[in-house]
């Protein structure tokens, strides 16, 4: 079976890592997908959310959509990001341990690149802060507590809005895609898997140009690279699928040796 598969043939003891790989990037691309938030704003709450015509501005009017619609306020808060970078990091540790033979170097500065950037993220992320901040503002008694609540959530807003939203992705693609030129080396993934990588962190790189020299057009480097992630992660997905039922096999082979 290692002879399938060359020099970056599987490893029985991330088996189970395979797996979970694998489920991850197919949970990332049919339920937690990065953007989804865009995606219900861009059609309309897909006729089963009532979407707010205007973003909220301030603390305010997001006090006042998470008390009327929580999963809505919630969503354009991005918490469903959360759930996508915690299924990257999955993604990535399974990816570690599928291509650390082809260069480990390069594999282990993707991996603390990406677990940087999840970790970046989580931290900046205030959607359940500003969440419980209008549950108090909501139960509020007086006009003083009224204000002190609507100052913090401005400041978790600013948080929420801020730069570490952008660092975290920047490093999530760049190490996405280091990992896909990783690929372009290896047996198992093959350079189809590693063109579709490239391609969806590259095109998602883009936005950082796109945002300092042409920010009206921020929207065209993630529209552009969500269907290649998509076919990438699918790809991954079936990838890691097979390396776990080879190492199945090769187990059971080894075992019927032993047995002999």
């Amino acid at each position: 079976m290692d002879d399938l598969f060359g020099f970056d043939a599987p490893d029985a003891n991330w088996k189970p890592l395979y797996k979970i790989g694998a489920l991850a990037a197919l949970t990332a691309v049919i339920v937690f997908r990065r953007y989804l938030a865009a995606e219900l704003s861009a059609f309309n709450g897909f006729g089963i959310f009532a979407m707010p015509e205007t973003m909220p501005s301030n603390a305010l009017d997001w006090f006042t959509l998470l008390q009327h619609n929580t999963f809505v306020g919630l969503a354009l808060l991005n918490v469903f990001d959360l759930i996508n970078y915690f299924l990257v990091g999955l993604i990535f540790l399974a990816l570690y341990a599928a291509l650390r033979r082809v260069n480990r170097s390069a594999m282990v500065i993707a991996l603390i690149l990406g677990l940087v950037g999840i970790a970046v993220y989580f931290a900046s992320n205030q959607a359940f802060g500003i969440l419980h901040l209008s549950q108090q503002y909501a139960a509020a008694t007086s006009e003083p507590q009224r204000t002190m609540y609507l100052a913090a959530g401005e400041a978790l807003l600013a948080v929420n809005q801020g730069t570490g939203i952008y660092i975290s992705l920047f490093l999530v693609l760049l190490a996405g895609l280091i990992i896909s030129l990783v690929m372009l080396r290896s047996e198992v993934f093959g350079k189809g898997t590693a063109v579709f990588g490239i391609m969806a962190n590259g095109l998602g790189l883009a936005y950082y140009p796109a945002l300092a020299f042409a920010p009206t057009l921020v929207w065209i480097p993630p529209a552009f690279s969500a269907p290649f992630r998509i076919v990438w992660y699918v790809l991954i997905a079936i990838k890691l699928l097979k390396m776990s039922k080879v190492e199945n096999a090769s187990s059971s082979d080894s075992n019927q040796s032993h047995q002999r």
